[in-house]
């Protein structure tokens, strides 16, 4: 053989154990998430993660929602772990109790893309002590949904205060055909009470429930089922089919949703449907806020890689891709003022609420109230069987040192 010709061989043996060292070297990310929407766009995401990272692999996992997290905490205890997933706040605390969660905060503060995260964010997610475990990746919010039809009609303008509320419910009362405001006194209504009483100090807290400022709020709500008859008469059995029908179909004028209804709204209604902020009690508005985030598993041999891949599903274009298949809403600046999946009244709305959304507690004591405490005493209350000062007093009972 010539020399030249050995120089090339030798030269091509090395290129290709290079590229072979090259492969076995490429870090894998596995990452695990929900989607029912046949429109999945995550394929399309990894492939531009790979082209624009070729040293990683990112391996996702549709797992079905309903065995989700037990999935995922059989994985956890078995040393099987994603290096990555989709997570909720509910799964925050036992996460963390499991030592399951590494802390991103530091990778945070160190990312370019942390400017761009709509405000309140960061907070709602943050774990124990402030720490952050989980980057945002999408969100909802409560907000008022009316009949523009119906306000128009009677000569009105959304409501931007509870006292506003209030008479505007009257107002559109024209029982039994129409009533002012379709509360949700079933399972699942606790958010909408949460807007007229949270906001005016109530806490799920030792004494938080039982101040005077508490149980009047309580009183207020209560007493336009019972006094002002602006409520429908089923309200202490209704729940989200049983509100968004009524809605539709005019039997009342307001009910409080998030944006996950606008497009059905919409498609049924067309300009009918509109949306404002949650009005202000006494100065102050709150309002519900659903999360979905992103986190690092602590087992993880990759969390360079996995903080790039997710990371990347939270950059602005890449997460209007993302939400685009959930519904929900983007989480950054510039994907809010693009954002095309609902129409721009309902993604406003949405917007102009997250500054005063608010999580609850996560202990066990909220989670019996949010799953069946709060609906038997709002039933008990509605229906007469129990005063709104003895429903405040009973719930005050799961709140206690």
């Amino acid at each position: 053989m010539s020399r030249l010709r050995l120089k090339l061989a030798t030269a091509a043996v090395a290129l290709v154990a290079g590229l072979g060292l090259g492969r076995a070297e490429a870090e894998t990310v596995r990452f695990w998430y929900h989607f029912d929407n046949p429109e999945n766009p995550m394929s399309g995401l990894v492939e531009k993660f790979e082209k624009q990272n070729p040293d990683i692999t990112v391996e996702a996992d549709n797992v079905p929602w309903n065995s989700y997290y037990d999935n995922l905490y059989t994985a956890i205890i078995g040393g099987n772990a994603p290096d990555a997933a989709m997570v909720k706040l509910f799964a925050q605390p036992r996460l963390v109790e499991m030592g399951a969660l590494e802390p991103i905060g530091d990778r945070i503060d160190a990312w370019d893309g942390k400017k761009e995260l709509l405000d309140n964010l960061l907070e709602l997610n943050a774990g124990p002590e402030g720490k952050q475990y989980y980057l945002p990746i999408q969100y909802v919010v409560l907000y008022l949904y009316y009949r523009a039809d119906l306000f128009k009609e009677a000569g009105l303008e959304p409501p931007k205060t509870c006292d506003e509320f209030r008479e505007d419910a009257k107002k559109l009362t024209k029982a039994p055909d129409r009533y002012g405001f379709g509360f949700r006194g079933g399972k699942g209504g606790w958010d909408q009470w949460g807007s007229f009483v949270l906001s005016r100090g109530a806490k799920l807290e030792p004494g938080g429930l039982t101040t005077p400022e508490a149980i009047k709020a309580n009183q207020w709500l209560v007493d336009m089922f019972q006094k002002d008859k602006s409520i429908p008469p089923s309200a202490p059995n209704d729940g989200f089919q049983e509100i968004i029908g009524a809605f539709k179909s005019g039997k009342t004028a307001m009910t409080i949703h998030h944006i996950g209804s606008s497009n059905d709204l919409v498609a049924a209604l067309g300009d009918k449907v509109s949306a404002v902020p949650v009005p202000k009690c006494d100065g102050n508005a709150w309002t519900s806020y659903g999360d979905e985030s992103l986190a690092i598993f602590s087992a993880s041999e990759n969390k360079d890689a996995a903080w790039k891949w997710i990371s990347f599903l939270a950059e602005p274009e890449n997460n209007v891709a993302f939400v685009k298949a959930t519904g929900q809403m983007p989480v950054t600046k510039t994907g809010s003022k693009t954002y095309d999946g609902h129409p721009k009244r309902f993604v406003t709305a949405t917007v102009d609420s997250l500054p005063f959304a608010h999580v609850l507690p996560q202990t066990s004591a909220t989670s019996d109230f949010v799953n069946t405490e709060w609906q038997t005493a709002m039933q008990q209350a509605l229906t007469g069987q129990i005063t709104p000062e003895a429903m405040m007093e009973k719930l005050q009972g799961l709140f206690t040192e």
